[in-house]
Parts: structure tokens; C-alpha cells; sequence
């Protein structure tokens, strides 16, 4: 049986994202950056929490464990073992290639440094599905924050690498703005085009996610840094993909 999803709007711009075994019922929350759009979400849907997945320390996605523990005294926190102490809390650290369960559910543990030093990414291989955290977002990618761009791009090419059918759930709704600063920088990539004007359709229905790693890779300019286009228009042309990355996650900063 196929996992059950649920997303919802949580702070500004927050995902919230519970994800549910149906042959368990056993239930999971992906970070938890406000308790009360989660708790109201397991009220509707008459769910249980059972699990936690953490993918890195930063406040918006770890302020709502305490509540949620308090709600929830049997949930099992799962995060990354770097950034235990700064998230505090955990009852199961996690390293890279790690394998943790919801129900019979597997999901591998992939280390995505680079917004976070010990950001991690949780890929449910036999679900084709995804979750980023900060790391890779709808047509953009996290800020580098705790290691250098170069880092962050590694972590990338490892997520471009899954299967491209891979269904990608993100840390954030930037789609729409992110849509237009790759439009600025890759405007003759006809599938670019495309996406950005069904963005705009679906940005003023709700959340446009989960995007998918094909998707991604034909329109998202952080995964294309390779392509003369995207070099060109940094005034980069034949660069090593690294530093036109750097590039273009610099310009990306000033936008």
C-alpha cells in the first residue's frame, strides 16, 4: 500500500507534511515548524503521530517538537546525529545511509550538507519519494549557509542521481518567486517557460508541491549549471559547473 501525505501551510511559508502508513496507521510528521497546523491536520484526518523526521536544527522546523511531544507522549524523534544538540530532544540519531521505518515503509537517510552542516534528506526508495528539507526546493535550492557552495552543490548532484520519477517534497513555498529568478537567468529553456506559467496558475490556488527530480532537472537552474545557456548569462561560459553554481546561488542571494 501506497504512504498517505498530507501538506499545509505552516509559519509564512513553512510545508508541513504528515505522511501515514495505512497498514500500520503508524504516522509521521517532517520537521515540525509550528504544532498547531499539524495538530489540526491529525484532528481532521484522525491520525496518530508516532514519528518525527528531522532534516536539520534550524528553528522553523523544530520549534513545534516540544508541543508536539507533549500532545504525542509516545512519538519518536528521528534526526541527524551532527545536530543533535542543537535540536535537542532526539530519541534516534541518524547518520548517512541510515535506514529508518514508518510501518513497513523504508526510507534511506542521504547526508545533504550545505544549508546545515548535517542536513539530512529522507528518500522512501519504494514510494519514489522524497523529502528535502532546506536542501533542494521547486526550481531552487537552500541558501549554503553552514558550508561552502561547493558542498551544497555535491549534495545536489547526490539527489539528482535518484530515479527521475522521484517525488519531491520541499521545506518551503518559494515556487513561484524561484520560478521567476530562473526565468532571469535560463529565459530560452522552453520547459522553464511552461512550468512557470502553470506555477502562476497553481500558486494562486494553494501549494504548488511536490515537484518531481525530472521536473527538476529540465527547469531548475541549480541543477543545469552545466548547461552553456545558464553559463552564459553569468558571463561563465565553459566554467567548471561548481563555480557556476557559486555564481549563480550568489545572484540568487541578491534577488
Amino acid at each position: 500500500m501506497r504512504l498517505e501525505i498530507r501538506q499545509f501551510l505552516c509559519l509564512k511559508d513553512n510545508i508541513g507534511v504528515l505522511v501515514r502508513a495505512p497498514e500500520s496507521g503508524a504516522t509521521a510528521a517532517i520537521d515540525a515548524p509550528e504544532p498547531e497546523p499539524i495538530l489540526a491536520a491529525l484532528r481532521k484526518e484522525g491520525w496518530t503521530l508516532t514519528d518525527i523526521f528531522v532534516t536539520h536544527h534550524h528553528a522553523d522546523h523544530v520549534q513545534g517538537i516540544g508541543a508536539l511531544q507533549s500532545a504525542f507522549p509516545n512519538v519518536r524523534v528521528t534526526g541527524p546525529a551532527s545536530e543533535a544538540a542543537a535540536i535537542g530532544g532526539l530519541d534516534r540519531e541518524v547518520e548517512d545511509g541510515d535506514t529508518v521505518y514508518l510501518g513497513p515503509h523504508a526510507a534511506k537517510v542521504i547526508s545533504v550538507p550545505g544549508h546545515t552542516l548535517g542536513h539530512v534528506a529522507y528518500w522512501f526508495e519504494e514510494d519514489a519519494l522524497l523529502f528535502a528539507g532546506d536542501t533542494l526546493f521547486a526550481m531552487g535550492c537552500g541558501r549554503p549557509f553552514e558550508a561552502s557552495p561547493a558542498t551544497l552543490y555535491r549534495s545536489l548532484l547526490k539527489l539528482a542521481a535518484l530515479p527521475d520519477a522521484t517525488q519531491i517534497y520541499c521545506g518551503h513555498e518559494y515556487t513561484l518567486s524561484n520560478a521567476r529568478f530562473a526565468l532571469s537567468v535560463d529565459p530560452r529553456n522552453e520547459a522553464l517557460q511552461r512550468r512557470a506559467e502553470a506555477v502562476a496558475e497553481l500558486s494562486a490556488e494553494g501549494l504548488t508541491l511536490p515537484t518531481q527530480l525530472r521536473l527538476e532537472k529540465a527547469t531548475n537552474p541549480f541543477l543545469r549549471v552545466a548547461e552553456p545557456d545558464i553559463q552564459a548569462s553569468l558571463g561563465l561560459l565553459g566554467a567548471d559547473p561548481a563555480e557556476v553554481f557559486a555564481a549563480l546561488r550568489e545572484r540568487k542571494n541578491r534577488a
